[in-house]
């Protein structure tokens, strides 16, 4: 049993400790306490309704930050506008190359049926019929006969280019697209030089006679084909107004093409003048074989001045690609294929005269 002091200590202790807690349950329950106030102490449910409606403002309007965020740059934009043009050209490229490799193809098909029937029938088929133009051995000349029929289809082509050209300068489509409408345009004129190589090959005198062209276009010909210079002049007033610099760089291209144009002719009449030498010599001995072997050596310098006269015409019309924009470019194709045209019209008209 402990002793009464003990008692009184342990007793002083316990209501010491309850007025402490007393006190402090006071500072929480209190209006006025000087150090912790109402203002202080939220309740648990207020602070959970504020977050909830915080959450909501947030869901509902999002920040400027996350706006500007979420907001493709400009430099974005341009990047997928220059992507999406660039597939379209790819398209477009894809689209012309097909075709051609298409028409191609039934070029090739038709070609080869007529060379088919031209051996089976063993005749020579004359590109012309009022030229009239025939081996005088009977055989066929099957390099002048693969010329023909190929000459005939480049008509026909060219006939379709201008017409789809002049509906595309009509309707001002992009510059790109026309663009692409002229390299077509001057492709199928490089082609028709490719052909007349190797027809110069096979004879040069049946190309650079010109009989496989219409009669209106043999008066204007020119070492087996169309002058350079003179094409200008009929090219150049369809593709006005053109800047002081265009028209500087035309004059110094028609100064330059005429030129060219004189050296090459003068170079065809010498020829010409030795190759009569040659055959002419020596008339009354009988024995030619030597002046003919040396004539056919000449031939080979004429087949040089056919390359020669499409070379100036083939840099004729890349140097007036390059100095003109891609309208006038256009408007100057369909110039050239509607001159052509109208030329094998007058031969048409003047045939049906006679």
């Amino acid at each position: 049993m402990s002793s009464p002091s003990t008692e009184l200590t342990r007793r002083m202790a316990i209501y010491e400790q309850f007025h402490h807690i007393s006190r402090w349950a006071d500072t929480f329950n209190g209006d006025n306490s000087p150090n912790i106030g109402s203002s202080t102490i939220v309740p648990a449910d207020v602070r959970l309704k504020n977050k909830a409606e915080c959450i909501a403002c947030e869901q509902v309007e999002p920040s400027i930050s996350d706006q500007e965020t979420n907001k493709p740059s400009d430099k974005i934009q341009r990047r997928l506008a220059q992507n999406r043009e660039a597939a379209r050209k790819s398209r477009m490229r894809k689209k012309a190359y097909v075709q051609q490799l298409e028409s191609s193809r039934l070029k090739l098909a038709q070609l080869e049926q007529e060379l088919e029937r031209a051996r089976q029938q063993g005749i020579h088929i004359a590109g012309a019929s009022e030229a009239g133009y025939f081996e005088l051995s009977g055989t066929v000349n099957s390099g002048i006969t693969s010329f023909e029929m190929e000459y005939r289809h480049w008509v026909e082509e060219q006939n379709r280019l201008i017409c789809e050209l002049r509906t595309a300068v009509q309707a001002h489509i992009t510059d790109i697209e026309l663009r692409i409408l002229v390299e077509s345009g001057l492709n199928h004129y490089y082609n028709l030089f490719r052909m007349k190589a190797d027809a110069a090959k096979a004879d040069v005198f049946y190309l650079i006679s010109g009989i496989w062209r219409t009669s209106a276009e043999r008066f204007f010909h020119w070492i087996g084909g169309f002058r350079p210079s003179a094409l200008l002049n009929v090219v150049v007033p369809q593709i006005e107004p053109l800047t002081d610099q265009q028209h500087l760089e035309v004059c110094n291209l028609r100064q330059s093409s005429q030129e060219a144009e004189d050296a090459l002719s003068q170079g065809v009449e010498k020829l010409q003048q030795s190759l009569a030498e040659s055959v002419a010599s020596d008339l009354c001995s009988g024995n030619y074989r030597a002046q003919m072997v040396a004539a056919i050596d000449k031939l080979e310098a004429l087949e040089n001045f056919v390359s020669q006269a499409d070379h100036l015409r083939q840099q004729t019309l890349q140097q007036m690609a390059r100095i003109l924009t891609t309208r006038q470019a256009a408007r100057g194709l369909l110039a050239m294929g509607e001159y052509f045209h109208r030329l094998r019209a007058l031969s048409s008209l003047s045939a049906a005269r006679a």
